[in-house]
């Protein structure tokens, strides 16, 4: 096996060590990723049926949400109809305010609303759809055929590794590339889980009444710093700014079945992955618990869920074509929407 392909090995493999250092958690086969009976998705504070996203607007950032009457402005609406509402994504999150915002929007998509004005055109412009979780928890190696594709044996347990606030990105934005230091720049388009609620030891059955809403993501890698210097260093690999755009939206818990979605990334237009999370070897229920065995888990808390096959890391050394200033990344998954961002 060619070396880079055996330091990619070597380095996950130190990983799913340090993860394997607790409770064992064993991957669902593909059959059993059926839920167990469960409390509902979602905490009882959280908005429902909403898909909400970050406005960067009048030098602020706000909350919005997605209508058939284009994408509200929530703190004008908020004003327009002197009804309380959280005012950011981070509000909400932190507040559980999600029954005030219901309430808001329900009222500013009535004919002859007062809210009307507050509603917005096509034009605007996004920002980091979370701002200031207290964690980025990352899973990587967590899909089956993803696995293969590197040759290495499925986990055990999650394997568990960080980003921070600084990586965070907004949809439609920029990745500038830190060329000074790397040249082997990689996609990895992910299922994202927002938390809603405080917790720690969640039981799997329980696990999804604490997720605010998932959303599209990529875990962006920088491979010749994560795998190639001396120490292995997923950190710095990893944790270049601005490498977590997340977005465009975060749709609220209760309309999603997150374990059986369609997942893909597109290179200038061209896929690149294209799988199903029912291929995750853990599922939202077995991750989320899994976390908080060892992490309090806290409203704004952010997971990456792992990437599916496709990655330019798993291809034959002769065949990767690294990402470059002026590639254009696209990922989507279904509903939940597609993430643009363009490198420079």
């Amino acid at each position: 096996m060619e070396t880079d392909r055996r330091d990619f090995l070597k380095a996950a493999g130190t990983v799913g060590v340090i993860a394997a250092a607790g409770a064992a958690v064993t991957g669902t086969p593909p059959a059993a990723h059926a839920a167990p009976a469960a409390a509902a998705r979602g905490p009882k504070g959280m908005a429902k049926r909403l898909t909400l996203l970050t406005l960067r607007r009048n030098g602020e950032l706000r909350l919005g949400v997605k209508t058939e009457h284009g994408v509200l402005d929530v703190k004008e609406a908020s004003g327009l109809l002197h009804m309380p509402a959280p005012t950011t994504v981070d509000d909400l999150l932190q507040n559980e305010d999600g029954p005030n915002l219901n309430a808001l929007v329900d009222a500013a998509v009535k004919p002859n609303s007062a809210a009307k004005k507050a509603f917005l055109g096509d034009t605007i412009e996004y920002g980091p759809l979370v701002t200031r979780p207290e964690k980025i928890v990352c899973v990587g190696l967590n899909y089956r055929r993803h696995a293969k594709e590197v040759n290495m044996p499925i986990p055990k347990v999650p394997v568990l590794f960080n980003k921070f606030n600084n990586t965070l990105n907004a949809h439609n934005g920029k990745i500038k590339l830190p060329v000074d230091v790397a040249t082997k720049f990689d996609h990895e388009v992910e299922l994202v889980i927002i938390i809603g609620k405080e917790a720690k030891n969640i039981s799997e059955a329980d696990a999804h009444s604490i997720v605010a809403g998932y959303a599209t993501g990529n875990d962006f890698s920088a491979r010749d710093l994560q795998l190639e210097t001396p120490s292995g260093q997923w950190m710095i690999g990893k944790t270049p700014d601005q490498f977590a755009p997340i977005g465009p939206h975060l749709v609220t818990a209760d309309q999603v079945d997150a374990d059986n979605l369609k997942i893909e990334c597109r290179i200038n237009g061209e896929t690149r992955q294209s799988s199903n999370t029912n291929d995750m070897i853990f599922n939202t229920r077995q991750m989320i618990s899994y976390i908080s065995r060892y992490i309090t888990l806290k409203p704004g808390d952010i997971i990456f869920t792992g990437t599916p096959e496709g990655v330019i890391q798993g291809k034959a050394p002769e065949k990767r074509v690294w990402l470059k200033p002026g590639d254009k990344v696209a990922c989507s998954l279904e509903k939940l929407g597609e993430l643009k961002f363009d490198l420079v």
